[in-house]
């Protein structure tokens, strides 16, 4: 990217990271003042929960172990043969 081409995220209508960005690869900083270079309002991606450019954070999977009752299982695998 040439100079004349990159973006003025001080003079733009970028707004400043907010505490849950620490850590994010994304992140450019500019004049002391630190940007997302993704996404104009980074607050606004973490209102809802996370952020789904964030690089340091990875979602939680939770496994959820189901108790099925034997004898439905039975059941339902004589119906299939």
């Amino acid at each position: 990217m040439q100079a004349s081409e990159s973006v003025k995220y001080g003079a733009g209508p970028f707004q400043p990271v907010v505490d849950q960005c620490d850590g994010c690869e994304r992140i450019v900083e500019e004049e002391d003042v630190r940007y997302c270079r993704v996404y104009v309002k980074p607050a606004a991606k973490w209102r809802l929960g996370m952020c789904n450019f964030a690089t340091h954070a990875k979602p939680e999977i939770k496994v959820v172990k189901v108790r099925i009752n034997p004898l439905k299982a039975a059941k339902r695998a004589s119906r299939r043969r």
